[in-house]
């Protein structure tokens, strides 16, 4: 619109300064230049009307950006409507690993599959084994030795239980407090307890120096000669205890010797060994 104005401002200035001259002079000014300055105003005109009428179409058509461009100005740049890829969704969190059954979980679970080993059966039975148990009428508690060695004391009455302890000591005392089928639970001097098979307890009657050391006598009286001192731990066959004593006839390595009852762990008070 600018240019327009511009434009016809122009035109009718020269117009008037070329063709619009005093009479005294109208008779020197060639008619024919006056002539081609109208002409040339003419087509002017038309040119600027042309652009005025283009400008008001685009602005009606096209907005105001297309009327901007009708008049030789650079359109503002439309924001792109096309949104920018997203990223890759990442990958969810790894599922946890499943949780280990605590000990007790286990001891409580068995899992089936387990193969008794040496250390649970002994194949057939020895003379002086407890494989008859209570069937035979052996007392609950009673008191036996371990057969052999090594052997697993577990949680549960069976080879699918956990093993607890495993014992090295052959001859070991221990007490059967409670059976099942052909198990025994048993209890050792240090309080501990578990289950073994029959066939890995033996009849033999042994028995566990306690108290600190201890002076083994030659016969069963308090004033009777040493023979030799004995530690605690130490391990004894017990050969007899007579109802009328407090003294147990034992043997160690050869050596024999009495201790008094008290003396010892794997004797009940009172009871009669022969």
């Amino acid at each position: 619109m600018r240019l327009q104005i511009s434009v016809r401002i122009a035109a009718r200035w020269s117009y008037r300064r070329r063709c619009q001259i005093p009479k005294s002079e109208a008779q020197t000014t060639p008619p024919l230049l006056c002539g081609g300055i109208r002409v040339l105003i003419a087509l002017r005109m038309a040119q600027v009307r042309r652009l005025a009428v283009m400008s008001v179409l685009a602005a009606v058509l096209c907005g105001p950006a297309a009327a901007s461009a009708a008049e030789n100005k650079p359109a503002a740049k439309a924001p792109s409507s096309k949104a920018s890829p997203k990223a890759a969704p990442t990958a969810s969190p790894a599922p946890k690993a499943a949780p280990v059954p605590a000990p007790s979980e286990a001891a409580h679970n068995p899992a089936p599959g387990d193969e008794a080993g040496p250390s649970d059966v002994m194949d057939g039975d020895s003379k002086d084994s407890d494989a008859k148990g209570s069937a035979a009428g052996l007392p609950v508690p009673r008191f036996v030795s371990l057969r052999t060695n090594p052997i697993n004391l577990r949680t549960g009455p069976g080879v699918r239980y956990p093993v607890d302890w495993v014992y090295v000591r052959r001859h070991l005392p221990v007490e059967v407090i409670g059976e099942f089928d052909t198990w025994r639970r048993i209890r050792d001097h240090d309080g501990s307890e578990g289950w073994v098979h029959q066939s890995m307890l033996s009849g033999k009657r042994t028995a566990v120096v306690t108290g600190g050391a201890q002076t083994l006598k030659r016969t069963g009286e308090d004033t009777a000669v040493v023979v030799a001192t004995l530690e605690a731990g130490v391990i004894v066959n017990v050969q007899r205890c007579p109802a009328e004593t407090g003294f147990c006839r034992v043997e160690v390595d050869g050596v024999q010797g009495w201790l008094k009852r008290e003396q010892l762990w794997g004797i009940y008070p009172g009871e009669t060994v022969q």
